[in-house]
């Protein structure tokens, strides 16, 4: 690193001026500075105790308001979401206990609500039909144990090989899954069917066992959550100020609203001897025991131990974890709102709201986007409000799983569906489309292989895609070719755009010479500008040293233009012989006349994304 005097001397500051140059490490992106003794050390891994001392009524009032509408949209997530993962409606509400109380101490985010979503519940889904609910609370402890090492190692970087187009594939297409399963429900047929084909396949197999009761409250439902939501999109532009909060209110709670409609008409119903819809049916009642997760499952008369069931989870165990930090994550960039976010911290707090969360029989979790979005539209002031919305989960585990027997299926699966509708990124494919079409191809292959193999396979086989195109770009970098001619003689200048690596050392040769010898066998000489090259590794450095070899068996000067003092480092190391091409001064009519007057220009040139070949005349 130059220090002040090299970078007066080269860019001619006086003493009043200076440029002060740093080089970025990204291994201490996330590293603590301080010791881990330090308070401030214990404050970033206990994030409650930067903010409770300041504590104060107006904030106490803030996260109440926040956290008592937080729940009236959590409850009935929860009991919808329980049902997309197979299990008992119980544990949805089960799954947003802890998740509440441990981000309030250990989340560094305000806004950001943990507990289950839909996803999560779809990747539940597959282990829960087949096995039982023990997979479900144990996958839920494997993803906190997981996602608490990535955080405690920083290897939250491994998130960003999922890129946007495959990120939006697998929402997709978990939404179009999660939402089709729901249409038997929805019409009140019969029968199973598990993923996108097999739902089709029972729908066309059952659907004389269609209920018009069941069909026609789906729907309204349906109908009246959209008109809700768009009340509540439209009220900020209403004048009249009660009117407007009213309909905000309504459209925060329409989730709620819905059920406690459909299950007063069920209860009406059902004490008239009248069954027109098919009902949740007996819930769990009471807060869940407190226990460890089962680390044994008894199948029968056999007893799978912890091994096995580990074997059964396959994939799901790195999978799970990796999405759920994914959601996470974003959702707390999107509300960081400028501030700075630790991402290893909000992966520890993610990790341990799973592993206590298994101890009260939750399926894993992860930060909700909808909830999270009405948390901070209410207004919430600390992470405190989370504490409200588990107080109220905890109530209506004590005190409403009675009510729950009646809330008909459809209303749930219109609730789900109309959920689905919003998760759907249609918009993206419009997105890719202006800016890079062949983004197009991992977001295609990830929504084809999570609709019709698994969600799994899909995200594995959409960063696949993404790798395979990086490959390509390190194997065929941008070259830029320009043929100059300055008075009698040509010279072929190349421009690098990129950084080069192994994969392009013979693309490198063959497109210098393939030039060369298009032009007529040409002898002129080669100016490599190396402006944009950055990093070069030994590989390329033994490549480098054949071209100029094969170049001057041709009888073509070399001249290594404006290379960085690193990467001229790593080739004269290769061949210390080599440093007799590398020339730093001089414009580039100076270097191809060969004067010897110094001036320090650098003549930065820049092509299309495509290779082609150009004439310049110099003067």
């Amino acid at each position: 690193m130059a220090n002040s005097e090299e970078c007066d001397k080269v860019f001619g500051l006086n003493n009043n001026n200076h440029v002060q140059t740093f080089e970025w490490d990204s291994s201490d992106h996330e590293k603590p500075k301080d010791s881990c003794c330090t308070m401030e050390c214990v404050k970033s891994r206990i994030p409650v105790l930067r903010w409770a001392p300041q504590y104060n009524l107006s904030w106490l009032i803030s996260d109440l308001i926040a956290g008592v509408t937080v729940s009236l949209t959590a409850v009935p997530q929860g009991i919808a979401y329980a049902v997309v993962a197979g299990l008992d409606p119980a544990y949805g509400l089960y799954s947003g206990i802890m998740g509440a109380f441990v981000y309030m101490l250990l989340g560094t985010s305000k806004d950001v609500t943990v507990g289950p979503t839909a996803i999560m519940s779809l990747m539940t889904y597959k282990y829960a039909s087949a096995y039982g609910v023990d997979y479900a609370v144990l996958l839920c402890f494997i993803s906190g144990v997981v996602t608490f090492i990535f955080g405690l190692l920083h290897l939250g970087f491994l998130v960003e090989f999922i890129s946007l187009p495959v990120t939006s594939g697998f929402t997709s297409a978990a939404a179009i899954i999660i939402a089709v399963s729901q249409v038997k429900n929805i019409l009140g047929i019969d029968g199973k069917g598990n993923g996108f084909i097999g739902a089709w396949t029972n729908l066309f197999e059952n659907w004389h066992s269609l209920r018009l009761g069941d069909t026609v409250m789906g729907f309204t439902t349906v109908i009246l959550l959209v008109i809700a939501k768009k009340l509540k999109d439209y009220s900020s532009s209403w004048e009249n100020r009660s009117l407007r909060g009213i309909m905000w209110q309504v459209g925060v709670a329409r989730n709620a609203i819905v059920v406690i409609i459909g299950t007063f008409i069920a209860f009406m119903c059902a004490n008239h001897d009248l069954q027109p819809f098919r009902l949740t049916g007996h819930v769990n009642s009471g807060l869940p025991p407190i226990s460890l997760p089962p680390f044994s499952h008894f199948d029968g008369n056999r007893t799978v131990t912890f091994p096995e069931m580990l074997q059964n989870l396959g994939t799901g165990t790195l999978v799970a974890p990796i999405i759920s930090i994914l959601e996470s994550v974003s959702i707390a960039k999107v509300f960081a709102k400028g501030k700075t976010l630790d991402a290893s911290q909000e992966m520890i707090a993610l990790g341990f709201s799973n592993i206590f969360g298994s101890f009260v029989q939750s399926m894993p979790i992860t930060g909700s986007f909808t909830r999270t979005a009405v948390n901070h539209a209410s207004g919430v002031a600390t992470q405190f409000g989370g504490f409200f919305n588990g107080v109220m989960i905890i109530l209506s585990l004590s005190c409403l799983t009675p009510t729950f027997y009646y809330i008909p299926k459809s209303t749930v699966a219109g609730v789900i569906i109309c959920a689905m509708f919003y998760m759907v990124e249609y918009h993206v494919v419009l997105v890719l489309w202006r800016t890079k079409k062949m983004d197009l191809v991992p977001f295609i292959v990830t929504f084809i292989t999570c609709l019709f193999i698994n969600l799994e396979m899909g995200i594995v086989a959409g960063i696949t895609v993404n790798l395979l195109f990086i490959l390509y770009n390190s194997a065929r970098p941008r070259i830029f070719l320009q043929w100059i001619t300055s008075g009698r003689e040509e010279v072929l200048l190349v421009t690098p755009t990129q950084g080069l690596v192994f994969p392009a050392t013979e693309y490198l040769r063959e497109v210098i010479i393939t030039s060369c010898v298009n032009r007529g066998d040409s002898n002129a000489p080669v100016i490599i500008d190396g402006t944009h090259i950055h990093f070069i590794d030994s590989t390329m450095a033994k490549g480098i040293k054949l071209l100029l070899d094969d170049l001057l068996v041709r009888k073509q000067k070399v001249y290594l233009w404006h290379w960085n003092d690193n990467v001229v480092a790593t080739i004269t190391g290769f061949d210390p012989k080599l440093s007799t091409h590398f020339h730093s001064q001089g414009t580039l009519q100076q270097l191809i006349k060969g004067s010897d007057e110094p001036e320090y220009v650098v003549d930065v040139l820049s092509g299309p994304e495509t290779r082609r070949s150009t004439e310049r005349n110099i003067q």
